[in-house]
């Protein structure tokens, strides 16, 4: 069975950086493109970055995290990564890593399109 741990989050002043991982268990040769996504408290789900890193690279990120995001995926490990710069207090949620099994063309930021979601870890910022 497929499945996704998340680990990395915890707390951090406005300004500061987190790298968030991903592991893959229970890993096939299939293709998935992974994402990353956010919930904030009161808020819905919404798509941070996604990355397909089977052959040609392809990624994508919300505007909100542009330039200051940036997902990345060693095969080799199963992981994938989100590595978060020049963190704000609206980055504040909880990050979940998910997996698309389709691997869409275009690459999806929409969480309907994601099939498999790991538990999530908590990312706090403070001003």
């Amino acid at each position: 069975q497929f499945q996704l741990v998340e680990s990395g989050g915890g707390s951090v002043q406005s300004g500061g950086s987190l790298r968030l991982s991903c592991a893959a268990s229970g890993y096939t040769s299939t293709r998935y493109c992974m994402g990353w996504f956010r919930q904030a408290p009161g808020k819905e789900r919404e798509g941070v970055a996604a990355i397909d890193s089977h052959g040609n690279i392809r990624i994508r990120y919300a505007d909100s995290v542009k330039g200051r995001f940036t997902i990345s995926q060693d095969n080799g490990k199963n992981t994938v990564y989100l590595q978060m710069n020049s963190l704000s207090p609206e980055d504040t949620a909880m990050y979940y890593c998910a997996a698309d099994r389709i691997c869409r063309y275009p690459l999806t930021l929409n969480r309907l399109d994601y099939n498999i979601w790991g538990q999530g870890t908590r990312v706090t910022v403070s001003s």
